[in-house]
């Protein structure tokens, strides 16, 4: 199965991942709010109240900062302004900053899990989440950077975890040989994910600038000092856009399979 994978055409880079994505507008310092003078117009009351102010609420709005500022553009403040809200009310539903961008971590991997409809084969599950996994996070790439490696802890983590290791002691694996394998199908999905985010989320100038240092850094290579290199460089600058996320998932499911005790 394996020796099949490199006869495979490689596709370059899907057209989707070359959406562009506005660039990030530079946070502001955080100002206190302007004293109104006898001539000023009032304040504008704002109008959420604290029962109207949900978790739910707070993570979609934070998510949307994220992608519109960038993650220095996320703050206590502004969140405050874009909910209509005194800012320390969000501090009544998350503890701190860092357990908000859990909450959003961890809604990430709830969008993923949306998409997710398992069917009878351990492998094709497998594909499937790692799939949903990759292009929820690629539907957010700025909030995927911020995100990626980090431990949510939540509701929706945990299930990602429990399903793994299903399908992994459905395989035939157990113990720490499932866990390792977790892991290692885990920390792949999450790699590529943050990976490709942080290409979508630069700017369309920098990223034609990288395809074109291919050409100029590796084109003509002296062969005595890199003779490898020299000698397939034509074929590295080609496949210098090449989409590799679900080659290694083959790959890697590949391995699974011949390891499984029950195939």
């Amino acid at each position: 199965m394996l020796t099949n994978f490199f006869r495979r055409p490689l596709r370059n880079r899907p057209s989707w991942l070359n959406v562009p994505v506005s660039p990030a507008t530079p946070a502001k310092p955080d100002r206190a709010p302007a004293v109104a003078g006898p001539g000023d117009a009032p304040a504008r009351t704002r109008t959420r109240t604290r029962a109207s102010l949900s978790t739910e609420a707070i993570v979609t709005t934070a998510m949307q900062l994220i992608e519109e500022h960038g993650g220095t553009g996320l703050s206590v403040r502004r969140l405050g302004a874009a909910l209509g809200c005194d800012p320390t009310a969000v501090y009544r539903h998350f503890p701190s900053m860092d357990a908000l961008l859990l909450a959003v971590g961890d809604r990430l991997i709830s969008q993923a899990l949306a998409r997710y409809e398992p069917g009878e084969d351990w492998r094709e599950n497998l594909r499937l989440l790692a799939n949903c996994t990759y292009a929820a996070y690629l539907a957010h790439p700025r909030v995927a950077i911020l995100v990626a490696a980090r431990v949510t802890g939540g509701e929706h983590e945990t299930k990602v975890i429990e399903i793994v290791l299903g399908e992994l002691r459905r395989a035939g694996f157990a113990g720490e040989q499932a866990v390792r394998l977790y892991r290692t199908f885990g920390d792949t999905v999450l790699a590529f994910s943050a990976v490709d985010a942080e290409y979508l989320a630069s700017s369309p100038e920098s990223r034609a600038a990288d395809l074109q240092r291919w050409q100029d850094a590796y084109g003509a290579v002296d062969p005595e000092r890199y003779p490898n290199l020299a000698a397939l460089a034509p074929i590295v600058i080609e496949n210098a856009d090449v989409h590799s996320f679900e080659l290694c998932l083959d790959l890697l499911i590949g391995t699974f399979e011949q390891l499984a005790p029950t195939r």
